[in-house]
């Protein structure tokens, strides 16, 4: 491939002249047409789906038009109800088939959908509220409270639909009429809408703020439209069968299974809530061919594969993504013998990229063991040696950059995070430490602000997690920094044991010392019952560190 002023090596991917990595997928091409809303896009694909949705627990479904014939209903009535081009609406939900619905209603007004965790404390969803400043909320009856503590006059539409509301709950929201009412009016000739055009706000979601404060990330409708044809090339088999696992208020969720593959006609089968044995019985009943996982919750599947198997048919599946953290050798294969023809496909990305960034699309490139896949299309990429700036090559570790069509337009009211995330040429400065191999294979060794500074050496605690995890012994692990006077930090490991495991701490650190440089080992080891973690599977390392220094 000729680049101006240089070639692109094809094997890699790698631009010797500008330093650049460039993908080796197709590239995606944008709509020429810049008045388009996300919405809109996915719409317009011509597809044979039949069943959209299906509620797991209840089986109540909505067949694709359905679905859009709700999405024009309440794009109505928001607009008979004032809601404009700008402004923002708070869904705080469990997953639901109805999540879609709002998200899809909300854009195709131009307004600008912020979602945050149901789990959340009064007082985080109050920080949000007022970061955000929603001129609405959907929500559940049962979760009425928390937005009436966390601001008592914002207006709120209840989403529960067939009497699944008390009326205790929905006599505490603001506005009378509900989800299910909107969805059933007639449609009524509004007022002409703003245009909307794609580099307009379409999400502000909040980053997990696993290394700091969860900041609002703003994306465009262009992004999410990128987003989108990523999904499409990536799921090319139309009326497959999907269960989401996953959060739709999280951005892997919201991008590919709030909206991403209606593009594609599939059927989404939507778990409210995780449950092992509940998510596995749907899979039996409605034939689910692809099956997304967080690792903990994969690496659960294998160790249990025997009774799983004996229990439940899971014949239909075909696919299991997972996304997070890269997988062993050991947990692939191990699972790829127990669940026979199941293809793993991994992935990378970040809220920042709308979830976009690499992907392992075949078992070929999954046997790449660790890594992360190859850059998703259309995607730019460059490692940055983390000290003087420089532009690194082929098998050389640093910070990842990222460049393309679906990365944010920055952070919501924070110039100076955005100024240090998104340099003036549109690189995002993703704060993961990673390398590409000589095929253009991405690495993610870890986070950048988690690297262990042991006596003036840099030890990421991803690599000694890998480890650990490989003895026999241990389920699960998290290693974090540890304050020490003449080291500045060393590595600490809290472990998980499997059950019926005696190992101790000893035992532990003697195994990590056999297989790294001596100041990686680590050198104290706390037994834990589980590892704390976000929804996306990334170890809360906040939690960890505070646990272990709270005795100081």
């Amino acid at each position: 491939m000729e680049l101006q002023g240089g070639r692109i090596d094809s094997r890699s991917g790698f631009c010797s002249s500008n330093s650049i990595f460039y993908s080796k997928r197709q590239p995606i091409s944008l709509p020429p047409n810049h008045s388009l809303d996300a919405t809109t896009f996915i719409s317009s694909h011509a597809h044979h789906g039949h069943t959209a949705y299906i509620d797991a627990s209840t089986g109540r479904h909505l067949t694709y038009t359905q679905l859009w014939r709700s999405v024009e209903a309440v794009t109505s009535s928001l607009s008979n109800m004032g809601i404009k081009k700008g402004d923002v609406i708070l869904i705080l939900s469990p997953n639901s088939i109805y999540f879609p619905v709002v998200c899809l209603s909300v854009m195709s007004l131009g307004a600008i959908i912020t979602t945050t965790n149901p789990l959340n404390t009064t007082s985080e969803i109050a920080k949000q509220i007022a970061d955000s400043k929603p001129v609405l909320a959907f929500t559940i009856s049962s979760l009425v409270s928390k937005i009436n503590a966390a601001s008592p006059t914002l207006p709120i539409i209840l989403m529960d639909v067939n009497g699944e509301s008390s009326s205790s709950s929905s006599s505490s929201s603001s506005n009378s009429i509900t989800l299910e009412e909107m969805m059933k009016k007639e449609l009524e000739l509004t007022s002409v809408r703003e245009r909307i055009n794609k580099d307009d706000t379409a999400t502000l979601l909040y980053s997990s703020g696993t290394t700091g404060p969860s900041k609002g990330v703003v994306s465009s409708h262009k992004n999410l439209i990128a987003m989108v044809q990523n999904v499409l090339t990536r799921f090319s088999k139309q009326e497959e069968t999907f269960i989401c696992t996953v959060p739709m208020f999280h951005i892997y969720g919201l991008g590919v299974f709030a909206t991403g593959l209606l593009a594609l006609g599939s059927t989404i089968v939507i778990l409210s809530k995780f449950e092992m044995d509940h998510m596995l019985s749907s899979i039996e009943r409605y034939r689910v061919n692809v099956l997304p996982l967080v690792p903990p919750i994969f690496v659960v599947m294998l160790n249990n594969a025997d009774a799983i198997k004996r229990k439940h048919d899971l014949s239909s599946l075909h696919t299991v993504l997972c996304g997070g953290a890269p997988l062993s050798k050991e947990v692939i294969e191990g699972f790829i013998e127990k669940y026979r023809n199941v293809v793993i496909r991994q992935g990378y990305g970040l809220t920042e990229s709308s979830g976009i960034g690499s992907s392992t699309d075949c078992l070929e490139e999954t046997r790449k063991y660790g890594t992360a896949g190859l850059l998703s299309c259309s995607t730019e990429a460059m490692i940055v040696d983390t000290e003087t700036g420089q532009p690194l090559q082929i098998n050389q570790t640093g910070e990842l950059w990222l460049r393309g069509p679906t990365i944010m337009k920055g952070y919501f009211n924070n110039e100076e995070a955005t100024k240090s995330t998104l340099t003036s040429d549109g690189w995002l400065r993703t704060g993961d430490v990673c390398y590409f191999d000589r095929d253009g294979f991405l690495f993610v060794v870890d986070r950048l602000k988690e690297l262990i500074k042991y006596k003036g050496y840099q030890v990421p605690p991803a690599e000694l997690e890998a480890v650990l995890l490989t003895h026999p012994s241990i389920l699960d692990a998290a290693v974090i920094p540890y304050p020490d006077e003449e080291a500045g930090q060393y590595p600490m490991a809290y472990v998980v044991r499997k059950h019926g495991s005696n190992i101790s701490d000893g035992q532990i650190m003697e195994f990590v010392a056999g297989q790294v440089a001596p100041y990686k080992k680590v050198r104290k080891v706390a037994f834990i019952s589980s590892i704390p973690k976000n929804p996306s599977g990334k170890i809360l390392r906040n939690d960890l560190i505070k646990l272990a220094t709270s005795k100081l």
